[in-house]
């Protein structure tokens, strides 16, 4: 087939989904409408268990707490191939007043992972209905993505994912707000950043307004710790590298005329680099210390080290961007789409298997509509082109 008939055929591929577009909107919607947070998908577990079922998967649950695989075999092919889709959703109240809106008080699914699993059922029921690939096929449903730390990712290899579902490769799909909807992104090598949180709590004395001599104030030592802070990659870290340290929380005190006894600070950490991750510990620890010791305060730090780095495999990458522009053409994808510092804990399926995490785009980000925001919505306009791109990327790897 030459590649012009090659493209044709892939874009007739998305044209193939549109008769169950209308299911996948309902489906997604579904979804959207009964969200639930990190390791209590059982209700999302049960629905996507029953649909796999029904199209003649072989379904195995429990892994990782709500975790499932859904396995379908076909011909004699050894290659076998595994995509992920996420499962929970976010603590945070909807505010889109779409009629589909969350049921669910102070929950709702506001990173998409509701169009996630969607558009990974919809090519789930293709390719049991078409069967057009040799070898086995593992449908990853993964929860508690969100979590920052001991996640579902985590918890499935850990509970031997991949002993108990071998496979060659694997991949993940995420949304991007402000990306043009339909548009395809990746890139080879580091993809997202490591994530690691610091906990700190600042402990003085504490004592009358009217009397600071008497007391040791951990305001002003939190607050000369968050100023020392933004020095600590500007001063530290090579410029050629990416890192971020951001100050998001910091909480003392109620009364005016008090000074309290201690003073609370929450730090994101996010890098690429393993050496620099490691800086960073380094410096952030000791700058915190030293500041408050030199308060007359004492420092306790818990610092948590979340998702590694996500780094891309190159020929991973290459058959996505391959499927990705038969499907929209190559002015629609991108290879070389810039480091991203969010992180992502399908770096630890990577971390055990070669694969790629590919980006979709959701349409504008504008008006509240990005990822974790209480307007944001998934894109129904993706779901036939993430079926067929996930069906696509199946039958080309398990030919």
């Amino acid at each position: 087939m030459t590649a012009t008939a090659t493209r044709q055929a892939s874009f007739a591929r998305i044209v193939q989904f549109l008769p169950y577009e209308q299911e996948l909107v309902s489906i997604r919607r579904h979804l959207h409408q009964n969200p639930e947070l990190a390791f209590a998908e059982h209700g999302t577990s049960d629905f996507i268990a029953g649909k796999l079922a029904e199209w003649g998967y072989e379904v195995t649950r429990g892994i990782g707490g709500t975790g499932l695989v859904g396995t379908l075999r076909h011909g004699d092919g050894s290659r076998s191939l595994g995509i992920r889709a996420d499962m929970d959703a976010l603590p945070i109240q909807e505010a889109t007043g779409a009629e589909h809106a969350s049921r669910i008080a102070g929950c709702m699914h506001a990173c998409g992972h509701d169009g996630h699993m969607t558009m990974l059922l919809g090519a789930a029921k293709y390719l049991a209905r078409h069967r057009n690939f040799s070898g086995t096929l593992h449908l990853i449903f993964q929860p508690a993505e969100e979590r920052g730390f001991d996640s579902g990712a985590k918890a499935m290899v850990e509970e031997g994912l991949f002993e108990r579902f071998p496979c060659d490769a694997v991949y993940a799909m995420h949304n991007h707000p402000g990306l043009p909807q339909g548009q395809f992104a990746m890139r080879s090598g580091s993809f997202m950043a490591a994530g690691d949180r610091v906990y700190v709590k600042i402990v003085g004395v504490g004592g009358h307004a009217a009397r600071p001599h008497l007391a040791v104030d951990p305001l002003v030592a939190a607050a000369a710790i968050v100023t020392s802070l933004q020095t600590v990659v500007a001063r530290n870290v090579d410029p050629n590298e990416s890192a971020v340290v951001t100050v998001g929380r910091l909480r003392a005190g109620d009364a005016l005329n008090v000074i309290p006894a201690d003073a609370e600070i929450g730090i994101s950490v996010r890098s690429h680099s393993p050496a620099v991750r490691s800086l960073l510990k380094e410096r952030i620890t000791g700058l915190i210390t030293g500041i408050a010791q030199g308060h007359g305060a004492r420092a306790e730090i818990n610092y948590v080290q979340g998702y590694p780095a996500l780094a891309n495999n190159a020929q991973a990458v290459e058959l996505a961007a391959q499927v990705a522009t038969d499907l929209v053409g190559a002015e629609a994808v991108n290879t070389a789409f810039p480091q991203l510092m969010g992180s992502e804990d399908f770096a630890y399926m990577l971390q055990r298997c070669p694969g790629a995490l590919v980006r979709i785009g959701n349409g504008p980000s504008d008006g509240g509509r990005g990822l974790h925001n209480p307007k944001y919505d998934f894109n129904d306009l993706n779901l036939p082109y993430g079926a067929a791109f996930w069906s696509q990327l199946a039958e080309r790897f398990l030919r």
